[in-house]
């Protein structure tokens, strides 16, 4: 496994940009060919299904919620049968703005493959967190 980190800047403030990327259900309106849902739990221990794909092909990936420290840091735990391993999103306060920090562990042959999308997917999300409305 290697660890893949991204980064980008936010014109939001931390806790925008907070409730944006914990706002489970819209993390399909950011994320590459991605839908979410909450299957349990709020919070810490919070039980999340994500598919990835394009129609019927894709995957399952299944994760649980084990730090939770708002408007800062979510980490999550992949339980699924094809991804495993941890991630973490983080918030890093600038004023008016904020840093959104993605970091996650990939097999190494996938890191290639997988950064481009991630990073598309963190230049949606500065956009949406912008103009993010609950």
């Amino acid at each position: 496994m290697t660890r893949l980190e991204l980064r980008v800047d936010v014109a939001a403030p931390a806790e925008t940009t907070w409730a944006a990327v914990t706002d489970w259900a819209r993390q399909g309106e950011w994320m590459l060919f991605t839908e979410v849902r909450v299957t349990g739990g709020q919070g810490l221990g919070t039980e999340l299904s994500a598919f990835t794909g394009l129609g019927l092909i894709g995957f399952t990936d299944t994760m649980r919620v084990t730090a939770w420290e708002p408007p800062h840091r979510c980490a999550v735990l992949h339980t699924g049968r094809f991804v495993r391993g941890t991630a973490e999103f983080r918030v890093v306060p600038h004023g008016e703005r904020s840093e959104f920090i993605w970091s996650e562990d990939i097999p190494k042959v996938l890191g290639l493959a997988f950064a481009p999308g991630v990073r598309w997917s963190l230049r949606r999300f500065a956009e949406f967190a912008r103009e993010y409305h609950r």
